[in-house]
């Protein structure tokens, strides 16, 4: 699985690249067909845009935005939404194929 990490307005150091990609390895325990995951950090005048762009087969991407004065808490809450959507796309394909 690929994991990329760009800034805009921002320089990505390594700490920052270094938690996100810490982060977004853990999607995998939620739907394992994720090919790629990318991940935008844009600075803003009122704090931090962060978006997840995750890529899984045989579907579209799944994209979270998230805004917070706090970058590590934008990246912490996005990854619980690309979570949750990951988490609901699984139980979608699980009962779609058992059928109820």
């Amino acid at each position: 699985m690929q994991i990329n990490v760009k800034g805009k307005h921002i320089e990505i150091t390594e700490a920052i690249d270094t938690y996100v990609r810490t982060k977004a390895a853990k999607l995998v325990r939620y739907f394992d067909k994720v090919l790629s995951i990318d991940c935008v950090i844009e600075k803003e005048a009122n704090g931090f845009h962060v978006e997840f762009i995750v890529d899984v087969e045989h579907h579209d991407d799944f994209i979270v935005n998230y805004r917070d004065q706090d970058l590590y808490a934008a990246i912490d809450l996005a990854i619980d939404r690309e979570a949750r959507q990951l988490t609901d796309h699984k139980s979608r394909v699980r009962d779609h194929k058992h059928g109820q």
